[in-house]
């Protein structure tokens, strides 16, 4: 799910790019937000909305730990609408990974946070642009707690924080209500989508989960990027369902994760919608692949996974499904929907 540190290994994964200069040779873009008066604290985490989501703990304990700071989150722009409903975060930078330097003026941050990893690139990032303090885990230049492999994403992030005095629950995770209303209020949400071929479950089992929860009278919509709106179409037309239940490609980011605010009932791989439903407690039948259950599960809840990790193989940039994922049938997961009271 994550690059760098954060996928049970504190090396940076390559860039797709060579790095270029640093902080002090770069034009600041128009998209870094002015300062304000406040010191800054910035909390890099250039990743997706599942490692946002697993990283709120942590930014709750800095908020309360450093009340009168501005918090800046370093992540994707595509991001923001899910930033804004974080308590704890101020304001987005927009960073698309860490092939290039931080947008910021250097010297202008007083405490820089490494949530991204423990690998050279982040750790390179952030020494790049000047902060006064910097908090991260042990390493080269760095004080802090040692690395430790096998621990929960929400756990990591928050044993880190509160090392350097920022106490933070690993559940404390639920997330803001959007602005926006669900559009289609009570669905079944079937998020067909991954970022990586290790994490997609077939097109046909999703077909015939959502083929028998319609049946039985819930009104099912199908989910996924716009890359992925070809397959949530064929996993519809398997199903035998029109193409208005496909809302793949077509919601804001807001309106998506309204939709699993709302939801009946979310059925997904591990990804950024299984988070969702996780941050606002809705009922979840989450498909685990290469990431161990572990690492990334949900927190205590209305959560019910289904993998088998005795043939997990763990290569999350596979583009073929992992053994573990493959091994979960469509009976499991409708026997799991059964048992939050979906039949």
């Amino acid at each position: 799910m994550t690059s760098e540190g954060t996928a049970a290994t504190t090396r940076d994964r390559p860039s797709s790019a060579p790095a270029s200069g640093s902080a002090r040779d770069r034009p600041v873009p128009p998209s870094t937000p002015a300062p304000d008066g406040r010191p800054e604290l910035l909390a890099l985490r250039a990743l997706k909305l599942g490692d946002l989501l697993v990283a709120v703990p942590a930014l709750r304990g800095l908020r309360r730990a450093f009340p009168e700071h501005r918090i800046l989150y370093a992540a994707q722009e595509w991001l923001r609408p899910v930033v804004g409903l974080i308590d704890a975060i101020d304001d987005l930078l927009p960073t698309h990974g860490l092939d290039a330097p931080l947008p910021v003026e250097h010297g202008r941050i007083d405490i820089a946070v490494n949530l991204h990893g423990n690998g050279a690139q982040s750790r390179g990032r952030l020494g790049e642009i000047g902060a006064h303090r910097r908090l991260g885990h042990r390493s080269p230049g760095w004080d802090g707690p040692v690395w430790r492999p096998g621990v929960h994403e929400r756990e990591r992030w928050a044993s880190l924080v509160a090392w350097h005095g920022a106490p933070a629950d690993p559940l404390d995770c639920r997330l803001g209500l959007p602005a926006v209303t669900s559009p289609v209020p009570g669905a079944v949400v079937v998020h067909v989508g991954a970022a990586y071929g290790s994490r997609l479950w077939p097109v046909e089992r999703f077909a015939a989960v959502a083929q028998r929860l319609a049946a039985s009278g819930h009104r099912v919509v199908f989910t996924g990027s716009d890359g992925e709106r070809a397959r949530a179409l064929a996993v519809a037309d398997a199903a035998g369902l029109p193409e208005e239940t496909v809302a793949a490609g077509k919601l804001p980011l807001d309106r998506f994760a309204a939709l699993i605010a709302g939801a009946e009932l979310v059925v997904s791989a591990d990804t950024g919608a299984a988070h969702l439903a996780s941050a606002y407690a809705r009922p979840s039948v989450v498909l685990f692949g290469p990431a161990p259950v572990t690492e990334w599960g949900p927190p205590p809840g209305p959560h019910t996974v289904l993998t088998d990790a005795s043939v997990r193989l763990g290569d999350t940039f596979s583009p073929t499904p992992d053994p573990a994922l493959l091994a979960v049938t469509v009976d499991q997961v409708l026997a799991a929907a059964a048992a939050h009271g979906i039949a």
